[in-house]
């Protein structure tokens, strides 16, 4: 897409399966990424085989859940390129392991925190920007799961519906603005990980991490600007 070429873009959880497919989405486009992750190494590998002419700039050891952190991340990369025209939050958990009587604290709490408040610190932390300049597009990742409770997955759910409505409602507090706040809601993504625990799946019934980043993709572009506040079901075959 020529309208992404020159856009500066940031990216969480970019060392992630859906992260490295959205980050290599926007490369390809044009854009200049910042790719956040709290890993290190993964993504210092992956900017070294790929030939993107200084426009991937890996930031790694940050907490998305840690506030501070973000926000000086944040002024680090104002100050030196200008305020980022795109958001792209790919930070999250899935646990499945526990009926809602039976969740612990931890693991509700690691569910909120991955799920919810890394989307919270990252919007807090660029939105600003995107009023500063006039212009912006957020993009949260929900699941399926956020619009209907299920079996032992209550934790899981429970946020993700949580950072559905945030979403929603950040999509309305910037409608005056010319900042667009969409989310994507994918099925099972088809991952390695998850190919691994559920051996007898049918895969061609997934969606890849590849497609997902094509909707994100579009999402970013100005073809959606008359779009916001929307969920976007991506659920594969």
């Amino acid at each position: 897409m020529d309208e992404i070429t020159g856009k500066l873009v940031v990216v969480t959880g970019a060392a992630g399966n859906l992260g490295k497919a959205v980050v290599k989405a926007f490369l390809n486009s044009g854009a200049t990424v910042f790719g956040i992750d709290h890993r290190e190494g993964r993504m210092e590998e992956f900017a070294q085989t790929a030939k993107y002419d200084n426009k991937f700039h890996p930031m790694e050891k940050v907490d998305i859940t840690n506030m501070d952190s973000v926000l000086t991340l944040a002024k680090e990369i104002n100050k030196s390129f200008g305020e980022i025209d795109v958001l792209v939050n790919t930070v999250g958990a899935f646990t499945m392991d526990a009926g809602v009587h039976d969740i612990d604290r931890k693991t509700f709490q690691r569910m909120m925190g991955l799920n919810v408040y890394s989307f919270l610190n990252a919007t807090k932390a660029f939105v600003p920007q995107m009023i500063k300049k006039g212009y912006g597009k957020v993009i949260s990742i929900s699941a399926r799961a956020a619009l209907k409770g299920s079996t032992k997955m209550g934790a899981y759910a429970a946020s993700k519906a949580a950072l559905l409505r945030l979403t929603e409602s950040l999509a309305a507090e910037l409608k005056s603005e010319n900042v667009q706040v969409n989310s994507v809601l994918p099925g099972t993504i088809d991952t390695p990980e998850n190919r691994q625990d559920m051996p007898d799946a049918d895969y061609s019934k997934w969606v890849s991490p590849e497609k997902l980043a094509d909707v994100i993709l579009f999402l970013a572009s100005p073809d959606s600007d008359a779009i916001s506040g929307a969920a976007i079901p991506v659920y594969g075959g």
